[in-house]
């Protein structure tokens, strides 16, 4: 493949580096405007904040500044060039959603509160981060796509909105790659999102499958927060395992509604192949591996998994060594300290090769 030429600086990108790095708005248009002038790509821009004086003052004073911590990451393969290497050329702006480097269309109704003053505009290559996610977690779920061949199958456990669905389908598309796309939700607003902006993005429907219900080991009851306005809460929780007396306590407070648990192995089972199960699933991403470990030897190529606290991690590092999986990608967990107590305010994120697939 030849080399792709670095995307055009945006003021966005300068904007989002003063937010990132200096944790402030830019002075003026004018300051924008004086940057945009003599950096050209976005290492340019990272070079530039993170030897400016203010960032070192930031950062706790002389010597080598510390970057921010979406740079601390360990990893197998070279995940800003697998970002770089996807990111599409020449994006133009859509009136009403807000374009990723992909040309993934978001609607901001999705995240009002963070997208709703974004529509219309083109968002550049996030290094280190977007309002989403991280290198850490775009550079796996890249290498996923990289690592396929012919067709890309891929699961998402909690898809919300339909996120990896959507931007790893367009980036395996444009990799020539058949794609089927399949995604698990739990919250019925947010799977009308997911099937929207599937929509959007150019998916026919014979490309996804969509299920309402939660993943599990088994079959089951679930019951899942109810909310009456979608995208206001991102992180909701299933209940597993409830009581009948809790089931109906739940059930006639209105605060949950009941769900069927989805065999993770029904899910795979008309696949010979899943190139990337996508796992994130608000803290019970060790059960559902450790539940499932069978079905994810034989089928899955590919994890990248959200992890919602170091006794997840740690679980997951047993798990999955044990089982024979190689570790492509690790930035853990970013927390504070609250009581006493570690807090997590970043989750962290996990990503494994299963050799039996991937030799």
């Amino acid at each position: 493949m030849p080399p792709i030429e670095s995307p055009a600086i945006t003021p966005e990108a300068i904007e989002w580096a003063y937010r990132l790095f200096l944790d402030r708005e830019p002075e003026s248009d004018e300051v924008v405007e004086a940057k945009l002038r003599v950096l050209r790509s976005t290492e340019d821009v990272r070079r530039e904040f993170t030897s400016s004086e203010e960032y070192r003052q930031k950062s706790g004073g002389a010597g080598t500044p510390p970057q921010s911590p979406f740079f601390h990451y360990a990893s197998a393969f070279d995940a800003e060039a697998v970002m770089r290497r996807h990111a599409a050329q020449r994006l133009e702006p859509r009136p009403g959603y807000l374009t990723n480097f992909l040309g993934v269309r978001i609607d901001p109704k999705f995240f009002p509160t963070i997208l709703g003053s974004r529509s219309g505009q083109v968002e550049p290559i996030p290094i280190p981060a977007n309002w989403h996610a991280d290198i850490a977690e775009w550079g796996s779920a890249l290498r996923a796509v990289d690592l396929s061949t012919g067709a890309f199958t891929m699961i998402e456990l909690g898809c919300g909105w339909g996120c990896w669905m959507n931007n790893c389908g367009v980036a395996a598309k444009a990799a020539g790659l058949r794609v089927h796309l399949i995604g698990i939700e739990g919250d019925p607003g947010h799977l009308a999102f997911a099937r929207e902006s599937l929509e959007t993005n150019g998916f026919e429907p014979g490309e996804y499958t969509l299920h309402h219900g939660i993943a599990g080991a088994r079959r089951g009851i679930a019951l899942f927060p109810r909310q009456d306005v979608p995208g206001a809460n991102w992180g909701s929780e299933p209940i597993l395992g409830a009581t009948e007396s809790e089931r109906a306590a739940a059930l006639a407070s209105g605060t949950h509604d009941e769900l069927p648990m989805i065999p993770l192995s029904d899910i795979m089972a008309p696949h010979e192949r899943i190139d990337l199960l996508h796992i994130d699933i608000q803290g019970g991403e060790a059960d559902l591996v450790d539940d499932c470990m069978d079905a994810v030897n034989e089928r899955v190529a590919y994890l990248v998994i959200g992890t919602h606290s170091k006794q997840i991690e740690g679980r997951l590092y047993s798990s999955l060594l044990a089982a024979g999986w190689r570790l492509e990608m690790e930035r853990a967990a970013i927390f504070e300290i609250a009581d006493g107590k570690p807090q997590v305010v970043v989750d962290g994120v996990q990503a494994w090769r299963n050799p039996a697939l991937l030799p």
